[in-house]
């Protein structure tokens, strides 16, 4: 009997979608779920007749593994990771390797690599991202944790995962310990950060040019044609259009109020850790705080008193600018991410490739956009670059978009409209290009 190329723990979505993955670029694989009438309910079902091995035991998935074994965990971060992993070593031998595919927080991943390497096993940490959609038809993947890990597992996750326009894979080999989770950390913030940004430009467009959802609609599907063009604009752009049955706009029925999972949280965390200033992802975390406390947000506005939005001039420059606002925001995101990428770096010994950071996310991920290949370029042209704000390009963009960003700004605070991410983003860049900051005062007191 042929043994499986990889066996996968844990059944939900995002495992079965990644077995499916696998299955359809010619590898084998053995499934197992805690709960075994899921594994029976796969095999059966979406599976059958599929190169899809069911297992109801670890022993059983084990056995049923090419050596050295690769043992792939899509299951809940946490406590849960290393209880399997406690139960995996003693079937395992010398050589053979688990996998976290799961959104586990870097210390942890750290943490296990040594520990699963000090009982003669290899580990790898690995962001997974593009959601259920990106884990079967290609996600975004960023491995790290035993580098002799690597070449083993390399031929399944470049096959499975996203490519772009001249077929390069959406995964590379991150760095060790929890360098892959950690920058799977980063690009989550740096989402947050994206659609806070987005958010924000709606609320100006609605609150302050009195846009309506199907004018919005046209100005997100023109910006999705050009330097804007990404998976968070295309998806904007088709909420705007939906209508309920009542013919009403879906976007305006739905609270406004968000929490966080954590990812957000935790890159905010870790910037104040390494004292880089994750401005822009620090609000968006923020924001949808304090979006949480709608009840309280009911109240003040009934007795807390603001200027009234009151737009007059040129509509269509005043939509330009907003979209200069939010290109210049993005790229200071980026930068920030990037910085705190770079200190961390440094911090826990990781050797990580910036460059190809920004080409796995080109595809695959949530946060892909045209705009990584130019972040791409900037690193391979000088993989020494301390601020992505130094790079000709980028510097380029900013010089141009800074007047409409400075406009947008400007205007969201006279007339009371919040625009935590664009403003933070813009006193940012004006704190970085200051030769001379106040802090000799601060230093006196």
């Amino acid at each position: 009997m042929k043994k499986s190329d990889i066996g996968l723990i844990g059944l939900a979505v995002m495992g079965e979608n990644l077995v499916m993955n696998m299955e359809s670029k010619g590898f084998t694989v053995s499934v197992y779920n805690r709960t075994t009438e899921k594994v029976k309910n796969f095999v059966e079902g979406r599976a059958a007749g599929k190169n899809i091995v069911g297992t109801y035991s670890l022993e059983e998935l084990v056995a049923s593994l090419e050596k050295p074994r690769k043992v792939m965990m899509m299951i809940k971060a946490g406590s849960a990771v290393d209880a399997m992993i406690e139960t995996l070593i003693p079937l395992l031998e010398e050589g053979d390797i688990i996998i976290d595919g799961g959104n586990s927080h870097f210390p942890d991943t750290i943490r296990r690599t040594q520990y699963v390497e000090s009982k003669g096993l290899l580990y790898i940490g690995t962001g997974v991202s593009g959601g259920e959609e990106g884990a079967l038809n290609g996600p975004s993947m960023m491995p790290g944790g035993s580098p002799a890990a690597w070449p083993f597992v390399k031929p399944i996750f470049q096959a499975i995962c996203a490519k772009v326009e001249d077929g390069s894979p959406c995964c590379d080999w991150v760095g060790e310990g929890g360098a892959g989770h950690f920058v799977k950390m980063v690009h989550n913030g740096i989402e947050y950060g994206d659609m806070e940004l987005i958010c924000e430009a709606y609320q100006i467009m609605k609150n302050y040019l009195g846009m309506s959802c199907d004018e919005m609609h046209e100005v997100f599907a023109k910006w999705n044609e050009e330097e804007l063009d990404s998976y968070l604009i295309e998806i904007t752009r088709d909420i705007l259009a939906y209508k309920d049955e009542d013919g009403e706009p879906i976007v305006e029925k739905i609270l406004d109020t968000a929490g966080q999972k954590g990812t957000g949280k935790w890159t905010a965390i870790a910037s104040l850790d390494e004292g880089v200033p994750l401005t822009l992802i620090g609000e968006a975390v923020y924001s949808r705080c304090l979006s949480a406390i709608k009840e309280e947000r009911v109240a003040a506005s009934k007795i807390l008193t603001g200027p009234e939005p009151k737009f007059e001039g040129d509509k269509e420059a005043f939509i330009k600018d907003i979209k200069s606002a939010l290109f210049a925001s993005k790229i200071i995101s980026y930068a920030q991410g990037y910085a705190l990428m770079r200190t961390a770096a440094k911090t826990y010994g990781w050797n990580l490739n910036y460059g190809g950071i920004a080409l796995m996310w080109r595809g695959g991920c949530i946060i892909r956009s045209v705009f990584l290949g130019k972040i791409k370029e900037a690193f391979d042209a000088n993989p020494e670059l301390t601020n992505l704000l130094l790079d000709p390009y980028f510097k380029g963009i900013i010089d141009e978009a800074q007047a409409g960003w400075r406009r947008v700004c400007a205007a969201a605070l006279t007339n009371g409209i919040p625009a935590p991410a664009m403003a933070t983003a813009l006193t940012y860049y004006d704190g970085y290009r200051c030769d001379r900051l106040p802090a000799n005062l601060l230093q006196a007191q």
